[in-house]
């Protein structure tokens, strides 16, 4: 299993395959050496690489794979827009014990950290509301601890959905009403704002996966999120805390004017980034999410003890606001 000193030294590579230029990836001498039309246009210690992420159509050797996953790198595939497609995710196999545990919590136990995570992400949405003097300290202070109270007194997981959903619009609402706010629609890209959380989304939630999967967790298996076809419920639980991550970086990329309507174009209904601006807002989320590292990593490893043992306190993310 990965230590935090060793994770520290990790990073993502954000690769943009652009069409026609013949790209390549490959193992060579312990480093990813990205290619184009036959040149080696850059290269990674794999020491250092956590995740990879490739846009567009590649030709990637069957070392990069071999190796990528001895030292433990994951491997993302995905359409020009971002959208993942396959994933080459490093992991733990074989953790039983930890399995077992997953799939023994009580409904009560489950709703319990359901609790946590609900909690959590609330907390660093008033963080934010705060933080940018959308919402007074006390008034904040006030709302949270009454919200705080309902979680407390939930007895089933479809009102707490009813309350974490509540909240999050009113927090969109708020966060983004600078920016012409309408509404959040997952994947449908209707405008900007929403083309941007999908995306930052996107790379935070892979990225929580393959902690989860180094640790030898069952992504699979959710508190939160329940078991459903194909949908890897338990990262969609672990990110929840750390979305504001993503929104607050949105926020601060529009405030620097990084934000340009002119790199977007509309196609049948909906926004796509232009080729050659993938990697500047890619960029700006990996950006992101690396600054918060550190923190990732150890919630989920403080997340994985208190799954060992339940004496152990659960992980809390508290968002840095400045």
């Amino acid at each position: 299993m990965i230590s935090l000193p060793d994770f520290k030294e990790k990073q993502i590579l954000v690769v943009n395959a652009e069409w026609g230029s013949r790209p390549s990836l490959k193992f060579q001498n312990d480093n990813i050496v990205f290619s184009k039309n036959g040149k080696v246009v850059n290269r990674a210690s794999c020491h250092k690489v956590f995740a990879l992420f490739v846009a567009g159509d590649i030709s990637l050797s069957s070392g990069l794979l071999k190796k990528g996953r001895e030292h433990g790198v994951s491997i993302f595939l995905a359409k020009h827009n971002f959208e993942v497609y396959a994933a080459l995710s490093a992991f733990a196999a074989g953790n039983y014990l930890l399995r077992q545990k997953q799939y023994t919590l009580s409904k009560e136990e489950e709703l319990k950290i359901a609790k946590y995570i609900v909690k959590n992400k609330i907390g660093n949405q008033f963080s934010l509301l705060k933080g940018s003097k959308l919402l007074a300290s006390k008034e904040a202070d006030v709302a949270q601890k009454e919200i705080a109270k309902q979680i407390d007194e939930v007895l089933d997981d479809q009102s707490l959905l009813g309350i974490e959903g509540n909240m999050s619009r009113r927090f969109y609402g708020m966060y983004f009403g600078e920016i012409g706010w309408l509404r959040r629609s997952p994947r449908a890209k209707q405008d900007i704002p929403n083309f941007l959380m999908d995306m930052g989304y996107t790379f935070l939630f892979n990225m929580i996966d393959g902690l989860l999967s180094l640790h030898g967790f069952d992504t699979y298996k959710g508190c939160y999120h329940k078991l459903f076809f194909q949908r890897k419920s338990l990262a969609c639980d672990a990110m929840e805390p750390f979305r504001c991550v993503i929104d607050k970086q949105i926020q601060k990329s529009y405030n620097l004017k990084q934000v340009n309507e002119k790199d977007f174009r509309i196609v049948q209904g909906k926004y796509v980034l232009d080729l050659s601006k993938n990697t500047k807002y890619a960029q700006l989320f990996a950006e992101a999410i690396m600054g918060n590292k550190e923190d990732l990593f150890t919630f989920i490893r403080e997340y994985y003890r208190f799954v060992m043992d339940p004496a152990n306190p659960f992980p809390i993310f508290d968002i840095k606001v400045k």
